[in-house]
């Protein structure tokens, strides 16, 4: 079935690639029962690619309708050669003399024909033979649609089916998936088969009708000899020789050592070179080669970092850098980084590199064999999880204590299996760097204060480079945030107070204090954390603001949405946890379809799409949010972990996180500088409970509300209409004698 297919996470193949055309109609031909398909001309090229899993389409039943151009002979293809894009040589099959023609068929060539005869001896195929009506050019069409009963996956593109435009030219097909929720992709789908269905139906305009017959009937005089089982055995003997030579190739590819390849000097990647604030953090660095840097999200962290490394190069001649993330995905983005400093030998370390172990091997190898004691280079990129796990960690360690150990989003390395190391660590590396907006660890003093040791910054950070510093030098944009006072509904009320009375009891008990630490204390705080993250009137509030930016701007373009999680509220857990982001229990899905449905709700035209952890197509969803195709997302903490959204000018914050690094990071996104941006807009959904000071102990209640309202303090403070949160917050905070700033 198509569901089952491994799509190119943005939708398109291009030739060359790991998702090549050839990939593409292999896999669909594989997993489907009706194809569609308008091609220029029958060539050397398309036939070979289709013939691929063309018996497995018909062994699957499969049945196809089939459009080409009137180009059949040699006649056809000298007179309109000229006209083709880019002049390429028009390599289609002279149809009109299958005698000769056979004789030079390779066996892919072979196989497709075959299947071609058994579709029409079968009664399984339609063709059409088309040419535009006033008979100047051809048609040209390359498109299609797949189809397994259940879903649709079409294509379209520039991609010829001839050798250069499959395999050397530098063009792309695209496709669209009807298991999409956006109506533009629907309504390109739906047009696409009326199209062709007009066109089989013979009441397509502008266009002329050939007869099939010659073709037909040259296809059945030359092939049609062989059955299903005959053309699955050939398939399969086709499949073993292109395994074959692929694993050959491979193996060619991999035994070329990269240390051969010629070596580029290692450079900064922008010619005005590194800011001044990335200058200072070196210099304070360079003291004592260990240090936190604590810089705001969306400040260039990891250019900071490899700036240090870069200068490291220069001094000594070598690179070598150990840098641990926390998730797959800021490998990749950290391994791009790399190779824009010209640090081009990296060593991926994480659960999608099978290989990194050899990888490691050959450069240990290299470090204890090196007689002529020339520089030897090298990156490592490991995620946290694959860093603490015994054979990564011995095998990592074993690498030159001329490393230069990076840790990314540094409040990992507080956790237990982290520090259990940290006197190895010590040991081994001692040039060290820790990176974060938010180094402080939520309830952990403990692991804060190794932190602070393992980088030797107990007293002070290394370098501070705040948000307030960034928006006021302009790298970061300014603000305006809109704080949302959302109330609890009479039933989550009454849960909230049965909740407050017993936690008012543990408080007056223990003398005006609730230790956090305690199972019983956290586990109610968790309960009443629970109910406002899920308060339902939030859907309401976030209607409301939906439709004022509808009605106001005409579009809901470059829209963030933060989703309330749903078993496990934000507060409680950091912002990453050393493996990719898990959105994946009932409620959660539940939670965000229902804010995503709210949105198509207020503007059935616009596009939405949920952005979650396991989307195969997740950089073509930030590619056509980043240019306006797609004008909302809704997440829950995906855009959490590093995605680059520099083109997002409004975020709506449903979630009701309690944790400072959560509404950092998440503020940080949104305020990343774009060309065509002027300012960010933010609006928080603020859960405040109506109660009365006689109902619960109000020292406790006024202490927990103190944190709730932590991130509209912080938020408030940086904002350019500070005025709209007084008044906005008015009544809460009178009623509970909080200042809005300090």
């Amino acid at each position: 079935m198509l569901y089952e297919v491994e799509w190119a996470l943005d939708g398109t193949y291009r030739p060359g690639e790991k998702n090549s055309p050839e990939k593409f109609f292999n896999d669909c031909l594989e997993n489907s029962k009706e194809f569609d398909l308008q091609l220029g001309y029958f060539s050397s090229a398309a036939i070979s690619v289709l013939a691929d899993g063309f018996a497995s389409f018909i062994a699957n039943g499969g049945k196809m309708r089939l459009v080409i151009n009137h180009i059949v002979s040699e006649k056809d293809k000298d007179a309109i050669s000229k006209g083709v894009e880019g002049h390429d040589i028009i390599d289609c099959f002279d149809l009109t003399n299958f005698d000769t023609l056979r004789q030079t068929f390779d066996e892919y060539q072979q196989q497709f024909f075959e299947c071609l005869a058994f579709l029409i001896y079968r009664e399984r195929i339609d063709i059409r033979i088309i040419r535009p009506r006033n008979k100047k050019g051809i048609a040209h069409t390359k498109s299609g649609q797949f189809r397994d009963g259940d879903t649709i996956t079409s294509f379209t593109g520039s991609a010829n089916f001839t050798i250069s435009g499959l395999f050397n030219n530098l063009e792309e097909i695209k496709i669209d998936r009807s298991d999409s929720i956006d109506m533009m992709v629907q309504n390109r789908i739906k047009s696409q088969k009326e199209d062709f269905d007009s066109i089989m139906s013979r009441k397509k305009r502008n266009i002329e009708y050939l007869s099939p017959e010659k073709l037909v009937s040259a296809i059945k005089t030359n092939f049609g000899d062989k059955d299903i089982e005959e053309l699955l055995d050939v398939e399969q003997k086709l499949h073993e020789i292109k395994k074959r030579k692929e694993a050959e190739a491979k193996e060619k590819e991999e035994n070329i050592d990269e240390y051969e390849l010629e070596e580029l000097e290692p450079k900064f990647p922008f010619p005005s070179g590194p800011r001044e604030y990335q200058k200072k953090a070196f210099d304070n660095w360079k003291k004592t080669q260990s240090g936190l840097f604590n810089m705001a999200t969306g400040t260039g962290k990891t250019l900071t970092s490899l700036n240090c490394l870069l200068q490291i190069y220069k001094q000594f001649g070598y690179y070598k850098a150990i840098i641990i993330v926390p998730t797959v995905t800021l490998v990749d983005q950290w391994e791009k980084e790399c190779k824009k400093f010209n640090f081009l030998h990296v060593v991926k370390v994480c659960s999608q590199n099978k290989n990194w172990k050899s990888r490691i091997d050959m450069l240990t190898m290299k470090e204890s064999f090196n007689p002529t004691n020339s520089p030897i280079n090298y990156v490592v990129i490991s995620t946290y999880a694959s860093f603490a796990r015994d054979n990564v960690f011995y095998n990592l360690i074993l690498l030159s204590k001329k490393c230069l150990l990076i840790a990314d989003e540094a409040h990992n390395m507080g956790s237990k299996r982290i520090l259990d190391r940290m006197d190895s660590l010590g040991n081994r590396f001692k040039r060290r760097i820790g990176l974060s907006a938010t180094p402080e660890r939520q309830f952990d003093e403990e692991g804060n204060k190794e932190l602070r040791r393992f980088f030797n910054s107990e007293r002070d950070y290394t370098f501070v480079y705040s948000m307030e510093d960034a928006i006021r030098n302009k790298f970061l944009c300014e603000y305006y945030y809109y704080p949302h006072v959302v109330r609890l509904c009479d039933d989550e009320m009454y849960d909230y107070m049965e909740i407050s009375k017993k936690l008012g009891k543990i408080y007056r008990y223990n003398g005006g204090h609730l230790d956090l630490d305690d199972e019983i204390v956290r586990a109610l705080l968790l309960k009443r954390r629970r109910i406002i993250h899920k308060a339902r009137n939030k859907q309401n509030a976030f209607k409301k603001i939906i439709e004022e930016r509808y009605k106001e701007k005409g579009n809901l373009k470059y829209t963030l949405v933060y989703v309330s999680e749903g078993l496990k509220p934000e507060s409680i857990a950091d912002v990453y946890d050393s493996s990719d982001v898990v959105e994946d229990d009932a409620e959660s899905d539940k939670l965000i379809d229902e804010y995503t449905q709210i949105v198509m709700n207020v503007s059935p035209t616009t596009t939405v799409r949920k952005f979650v952890s396991g989307q195969k197509d997740r950089e073509s969803i930030l590619k056509d949010f980043g240019n306006g195709d797609l004008e909302v997302l809704t997440s829950m903490k995906c855009l959490d972990e590093g995605v680059d959204v520099p083109r997002s000018e409004m975020a709506i914050f449903c979630a009701s996180t309690g944790n400072p690094r959560q509404f950092i990071q998440r503020r940080g996104r949104i305020l990343r500088t774009h060309k065509d941006k002027k300012y960010a807009y933010i609006h928080d959904l603020v859960v405040v409970p109506d109660i009365g000071a006689d109902c619960v102990d109000y020292e406790m209640e006024r202490k927990l509300i103190l944190s709730e309202l932590k991130r509209v303090r912080d938020f408030a403070s940086l904002s350019r209409n500070l005025d709209y949160s007084y008044i906005e917050l008015e009544d809460v905070l009178n009623f509970y004698n909080i200042p809005l700033l300090d």
